[in-house]
């Protein structure tokens, strides 16, 4: 091909609406994406960036993007942001304006983007998309439990990438609360492929699509993350997203490619673990420290991790010589550990683990709100055979106040104002959750009007930021005689 390259990369993690979680690894994915694609010696794509952007502006650049192209062109669109339903099952994307009542002027419609894809004369567009799915479905609708965008979005000429499914949970980093953004798991996974030339699956020194996609599959299920990426095609031929002239030496080895003398360690990590946590709206303003209760797998007291009954012996694995796989997967016979225990612990049947409730104190910063995600390294379960313990993640689940409404980072109430102070001005107390603050009343203010009140609102989640206290009047009417 000798067409254009060109990537248009749009990031939403700043929410103008309360109802939409904030995401911190948006603008990190379209930073470090747009590096990758533009090096000459990798992509040489050249790349566009937007970035928390209203739905007006990020449809105007789409559309932009699209239009005027031949046949011969490369294009590379990716989305990072959330992704919602409305009641008929049609997918949106949500912008910063988003309003989810409003999603078909305030969001970019599935549909609007497979009108686009289908005017446009180029035959090779990527579409990546990196979106949380974790509230596709608005409450109380009856959407599809799926993210079909397949149906939606797929069409002659283009490959379609996405980040995960409607009933799985999109990660961002490891650490959701660490100061710096970090890209998301499936943007970090595309990044890390066309970066270090992983993804060059079959060596030719080019990095075709469908290798990315294998790529980002395998390294998604390698680190953990409870998501399934998915990928459709209909490309006339095969197309190459960069190359690899440079070999570089791969981070982490590939499993098929260490095989270790036997006998190996009979360990492997532990699995994610992650809770949904019920907080009050005050306990997100000013952070909390609790404990719960959580069941988990510890190490096997009897065997001490390993097993192994005390006379037990511990075999090589003759069906696939000790190494703990078959080709390119696990083997089936000893599930990849490369042995077999001949006497299993009688205690924890061979798994090395068994269950156990116990306490774990936590701890939420200040400004955590709705669906964010704080980890607990090495707090959950461990792994078979005594291996590493894995992680707890807590996920917030806001639940709303009696007096406190959160919009974004302001926080919303109503007071009643007696008719004559409303006439005369005055102060009044209010109980916000910093104490009882005195507010002041402007004269000859009207019923349903809004007082600021500066730096009373909800805080940041790092930094020292708060929004504003918006306070509206309800002046009761006179009783008539």
């Amino acid at each position: 091909m000798s067409g254009i390259r060109d990537a248009l990369l749009i990031a939403t993690g700043k929410y103008d609406s309360g109802r939409l979680t904030e995401l911190r690894s948006p603008g990190a994915d379209v930073a470090e994406l747009a590096d990758v694609l533009a090096d000459p010696a990798i992509g040489w794509f050249e790349t566009k960036t937007l970035v928390d952007a209203p739905a007006y502006k990020a449809t105007r650049a789409i559309e932009k993007f699209f239009r005027d192209r031949s046949t011969d062109d490369l294009l590379v669109l990716h989305l990072s942001c959330h992704g919602v339903k409305n009641d008929d099952g049609e997918l949106f994307l949500a912008a910063a304006d988003t309003e989810l009542d409003l999603l078909g002027s305030t969001a970019i419609p599935a549909a609007f983007l497979h009108e686009q894809m289908s005017r446009c004369r180029a035959k090779s567009i990527i579409l990546l998309l990196d979106c949380c799915f974790s509230g596709a479905a608005l409450p109380g609708i009856k959407a599809p439990a799926t993210v079909d965008a397949k149906e939606q979005l797929a069409g002659s000429g283009r490959a379609i990438l996405t980040a995960t499914n409607r009933t799985e949970y999109a990660w961002e980093g490891n650490r959701f609360l660490e100061l710096e953004p970090a890209p998301s798991r499936f943007t970090e996974a595309i990044i890390h492929g066309l970066r270090t030339g992983e993804a060059d699956r079959d060596g030719d020194g080019r990095v075709a699509v469908d290798e990315l996609y294998d790529h980002v599959f395998e390294r998604l299920r390698e680190s953990g993350a409870k998501q399934t990426p998915r990928y459709w095609a209909d490309l006339e031929y095969r197309v190459f997203l960069a190359n690899t002239a440079i070999p570089v030496q791969p981070d982490q080895p590939v499993k098929v490619q260490a095989k270790t003398a036997w006998p190996q360690r009979r360990a492997r990590r532990g699995q994610d673990a992650l809770i949904r946590l019920d907080v009050s709206l005050k306990d997100l303003a000013l952070g909390k420290v609790d404990t719960l209760k959580i069941q988990s797998a510890i190490a096997c007291g009897s065997c001490q991790g390993l097993g192994t009954a005390a006379d037990s012996v511990v075999e090589r694995c003759t069906s696939c010589s000790g190494y703990g796989v078959d080709g390119e997967t696990d083997c089936e016979r000893c599930t990849g550990f490369g042995t077999l225990i001949r006497n299993p612990c009688a205690v924890c049947a061979g798994d090395g683990r068994v269950l156990n409730t116990r306490s774990m104190t936590y701890r939420l910063p200040r400004g955590v709100t709705n669906g964010m995600r704080v980890r607990f390294s090495e707090q959950g379960e461990v792994g078979p055979g005594g291996g590493p313990a894995a992680d707890v993640y807590l996920e917030v689940v806001e639940l709303p106040d009696t007096a406190f409404e959160r919009r974004g980072r302001d926080l919303y109430c109503t007071i009643k104002v007696e008719p004559e102070l409303a006439r005369t001005g005055g102060i009044v107390d209010l109980a916000t959750f910093d104490g009882v603050r005195k507010i002041r009343i402007p004269g000859g203010i009207k019923s349903g009007k809004t007082v600021r009140v500066a730096g009373l609102g909800f805080p940041e989640v790092s930094g020292d930021g708060r929004g504003n206290l918006m306070v509206t009047v309800d002046v009761p009417r006179p009783m008539l005689l």
